[in-house]
């Protein structure tokens, strides 16, 4: 069990560095997180869908994973019902049941934990995960602080996404078999290399920035268990069904074992959606984590000795 702890404490070490540096520094968060949206992750996703064969595996994870968010979202809004949850409570405890933090944490422990391969389909499905809080998140937030968007409101915000911009012209670049010139891939794939330390790091900013105020106990609660072990546990059971190989599975699982999403925290401030529970919950699933992942790879198998 060690040795399955030891994946996951280099990620909080840097994480920890993030938040240590943030303390002492003071630095602007919305300056590097731009930097890491606008330009290395978009170039990180471009490298991954260029590169890697088109198959069904895309369609599978997008299927999966609104699959896995539907089941989430009927046990969630159940159990709010069944507690007399209002439409606040209920928005904050979507945003932090249905998105995973993939891509600031989820990713880095694949690479550490699986390989390279296993860290190309994290990346697919931190795509996905992205367009869906882009879209389903902004409109779960609206829909908690009781303000109303359009349809054209919600079409912008995904628009604003570059990274649907990246992963499109990869993927018809691939489809005319257009050639990208060795000196100008190597550039890309170097930028897009350092998104992964640098979104690390950015995470340990925002739980330094963390504002956590007061939250009912039991929405946490509820929020909490529903992240760390009802999630997987459903993720567990849909790879049952799943037409693609062992790591995709492998993958898709650990993912959706991840802590409260660091955007969901964001949204929820944003649109005024019960933003102390949606925090509370980032940072109680993020410290659970470092007991929760190694117990997850445990269960999966993932570095464990014959």
């Amino acid at each position: 069990m060690l040795s399955l702890l030891m994946i996951v404490v280099p990620v909080f070490l840097v994480f920890a560095v993030g938040f240590t540096a943030q303390k002492l520094l003071k630095m602007d968060i919305k300056s590097v997180s731009s930097v890491s949206l606008y330009i290395l992750f978009p170039c990180l996703a471009f490298t991954t869908f260029y590169t890697s064969p088109l198959d069904g595996e895309f369609l599978y994870a997008l299927f999966y994973s609104l699959l896995l968010m539907l089941v989430l979202t009927v046990i969630t809004i159940i159990i709010a019902r069944l507690l007399k949850y209002g439409r606040a409570e209920i928005g904050a405890m979507l945003l932090g049941v249905l998105f995973p933090n993939s891509g600031n944490y989820g990713a880095p422990v694949v690479l550490f934990a699986i390989n390279a391969a296993a860290f190309d389909y994290a990346i697919m499905l931190t795509v996905i995960h992205t367009f869906i809080i882009s879209t389903v998140g902004i409109f779960i937030a609206s829909y908690g602080s009781g303000a109303a968007i359009t349809v054209r409101e919600a079409v912008q915000s995904v628009m604003r996404v570059p990274v649907i911009y990246a992963v499109l012209t990869a993927i018809i670049f691939q489809l005319i078999n257009f050639e990208i010139p060795a000196a100008f891939m190597e550039i890309i794939e170097m930028i897009g290399a350092a998104s992964i330390p640098i979104v690390m790091l950015i995470l340990g900013m925002q739980l330094a920035e963390m504002k956590l105020g007061h939250s009912g106990m039991t929405e946490v609660t509820g929020l909490v268990v529903m992240r760390m072990a009802i999630s997987p546990l459903i993720a567990m059971g849909l790879t049952l069904f799943m037409p693609v190989d062992d790591t995709f599975k492998l993958v898709f699982i650990i993912l959706n074992a991840m802590p409260v999403a660091a955007n969901a925290t964001m949204i929820a401030a944003a649109y005024n959606t019960k933003p102390d529970t949606v925090s509370l919950g980032a940072f109680i699933t993020t410290l659970l984590s470092l007991i929760a992942l190694p117990v997850w790879l445990f269960v999966l198998g993932i570095g464990v000795q014959p």
